[in-house]
């Protein structure tokens, strides 16, 4: 849904998101036209726009992310290019990442296997073909940790065991140790909701935004964590903002606030970041810092944190800026 952006008003006027940019939550116009580009099944935009970030694997991660998205359903395009570029690393990475998409798009809702066998025979078999090209993307470009990043999402949806995810996650960290991309899997893969412990999955947050500089996202990572814990623990029991965060808990959320300034040169991942912070604060009534933050996404909301809320991200994130006086009712 193309739209315009957050504007600015004069002093006196409140600041207005007049419509939401949904599912492009970045600052990156070649991202934008790449992403319209594969929408109309022009999918060679997107191999200029990917090889673009061999040197910047922020910027990769982000947009191999996005440009899967556009291409879910597609992947068979994909390969019609591998076949008469065999040897490059980004259509192997691309093409990866999109069948992992195309698999969580089939993913069964119920969690019960014995409910939903063939659903999650379909899901498995999806995320298996995966594997291939991204070890191909890998060995191709060994430096590049975008295809590591990957595969934990890969790994997550196998439900492979923790040892795995745990190498998995070294591959990508050990070429980039600040891969905002990778941290998010991590975070995740380790959460109660994915069969891991919140303690391990609290203090990998906290020590991963204790090592981060001022103007990386990865402070983010303690609402997420949030996010990812009140999902499995408090299933059920969240009945209005009141029940989300109890006073220490976004006290924590406040430090990380505290820790992490955009900087001149924005982070590709800045937007989600904002997004993680405003709904945050959001949820625990702390106007002032929601306000900042959700001003901050430019009309753009990310999956993450909406989709936990429930409901359509869109819907949820205008829900929050209506009600903080951000967008007109």
């Amino acid at each position: 849904m193309e739209v315009d952006r957050v504007h600015l008003q004069p002093a006196g006027h409140r600041p207005r998101a007049e419509r939401v940019i949904d599912g492009r939550p970045w600052h990156d116009p070649i991202l934008d036209q790449a992403c319209d580009a594969v929408r109309e099944r022009y999918l060679r935009v997107a191999v200029s726009a990917l090889w673009e970030t061999r040197t910047d694997p922020e910027l990769r991660s982000l947009r191999v992310e996005y440009l899967a998205k556009a291409a879910v359903g597609w992947s068979k395009g994909i390969e019609a290019l591998l076949a008469h570029d065999p040897h490059n690393p980004d259509l192997h990475l691309w093409l990866g990442r999109t069948l992992i998409e195309e698999a969580w798009q089939i993913r069964p809702a119920a969690r019960s296997r014995s409910q939903q066998a063939g659903g999650y025979q379909a899901f498995t078999k999806a995320l298996h073909e995966a594997r291939i090209p991204l070890k191909t993307a890998a060995e191709l470009f060994h430096d590049d940790p975008v295809p590591w990043e990957s595969m934990q999402w890969l790994a997550l949806g196998l439900e492979t065991d923790a040892d795995d995810k745990t190498e998995l996650w070294k591959q990508a960290s050990s070429r980039w140790p600040t891969l905002y991309g990778a941290h998010v899997a991590r975070v995740i893969s380790l959460s109660p909701q994915w069969g891991g412990v919140a303690e391990e999955m609290f203090d990998f947050a906290r020590v991963a935004m204790s090592m981060s500089s001022r103007e990386d996202p990865r402070a983010a990572l303690m609402p997420l964590a949030y996010f990812e814990y009140f999902v499995q623990e408090r299933s059920g029991i969240i009945k209005g903002s009141s029940s989300w965060f109890s006073g220490s808990e976004i006290r924590d959320v406040e430090a990380a606030a505290r820790g992490w300034h955009e900087g001149p040169r924005p982070h590709p991942r800045t937007i989600e970041a904002h997004n993680l912070f405003g709904a945050a604060f959001h949820l625990a009534d702390a106007r002032r810092p929601a306000r900042n933050h959700l001003l901050r996404t430019q009309g753009r909301p990310a999956s993450l944190p909406w989709t936990y809320i429930g409901g359509n991200v869109v819907d949820q994130y205008a829900k929050a800026c209506k009600h903080l006086n951000l967008m007109d009712g």
